[in-house]
């Protein structure tokens, strides 16, 4: 499946550039909550690495689709792609990853780049996942480690801090939170004018807007606002790095976009990226809110 076809097109960019600048981190974790969208995406990278005749525009790369190479590994039978799923106890045990490890580790048969793909991640033991935590700290050169999981915070802690994760959204996520967007907007406008920890402190006040009514709801509601605050600090990386701006997700709020792009773009924006990250990947492991929110504005 070409990156066109899959689900999530602001990743499915992300993604395309960075197989034709050569710059794909070589672990990475896909974390949503469509297990198909996830698996289609991974299958997609591995494609694009390999396609025979590839396609794109500028500085994305996507695969035809249609290639042999493209079929072969759409049907499971490519032999640099590897796919590591649950066995019939519904786990993924220490031997399949050593199996895969082992064979990561010599070059492609054919292709340009062997993709290892660990489907239901989630489902590894975990002396499993501890035995790949060398080889996703320091993968073989020609190989690409793709975890795929609905469940991320079953990852050992271990295992997450070796990979980028790329977050995807259900198709209503998709649809942007006009209101979650104002108040990401306006809290990385405050932040951006002060380094004053108090004033910061305001901000995270702003960012607790429409919280309060304790639990679950309030991660949830924080957890929205930071999707818009990415998904704003995302925009601000192509702005500054003048990439094709038809891959803009907030393309509506380009002045927004703009007076941002002043404070954010370049490292203090990547920088703030990973801090929003960071921050949704608390939530999901049920942290305070507030206590979330606080140490955010500090790190922004």
């Amino acid at each position: 499946m070409p990156f066109r076809d899959v689900g999530n097109p602001r990743l499915a960019a992300l993604l395309a550039r960075s197989v034709a600048r050569e710059a794909l981190p070589p672990s990475l974790i896909f974390s949503g909550p469509d297990a198909a969208d996830i698996r289609s995406t991974a299958i997609a990278v591995a494609q694009a690495l390999n396609c025979l005749e590839p396609a794109g525009k500028g500085d994305e790369r996507d695969s035809c689709g249609k290639c042999a190479a493209c079929t072969r590994i759409a049907r499971g039978m490519h032999p640099d792609v590897l796919v590591v799923e649950p066995g019939e106890n519904g786990s993924i045990k220490v031997d399949q990853i050593r199996d895969v490890i082992d064979r990561s580790g010599y070059r492609p048969f054919e292709g340009r780049r062997r993709a290892v793909i660990v489907d239901q991640a989630d489902a590894m033991m975990a002396p499993a996942q501890n035995a790949l935590l060398k080889t996703l700290e320091e993968p073989p050169p020609s190989s690409v480690f793709m975890l795929v999981t609905t469940r991320p915070d079953m990852l050992l802690a271990t295992v997450r801090s070796r990979c980028p994760v790329l977050r995807f959204q259900s198709a209503a996520q998709n649809a942007i939170d006009t209101d979650a967007r104002e108040i990401a907007s306006d809290v990385l406008a405050q932040v951006a004018a002060s380094e004053d920890p108090s004033r910061r402190m305001d901000a995270a006040k702003d960012l607790m807007a429409k919280t309060g009514a304790g639990g679950r709801s309030d991660r949830e509601q924080l957890a929205s606002h930071l999707h818009a605050m990415a998904a704003l600090l995302r925009d601000v990386e192509v702005l500054a790095t003048r990439a094709d701006p038809g891959v803009l997700a907030n393309a509506d709020a380009r002045a927004d976009l703009d007076r941002l792009t002043k404070s954010f773009g370049g490292g203090r924006g990547v920088r703030a990226f990973t801090a929003v990250d960071k921050a949704l990947t608390a939530l999901d492991e049920n942290a305070n809110a507030k206590i979330v929110a606080d140490w955010l504005v500090l790190q922004l």
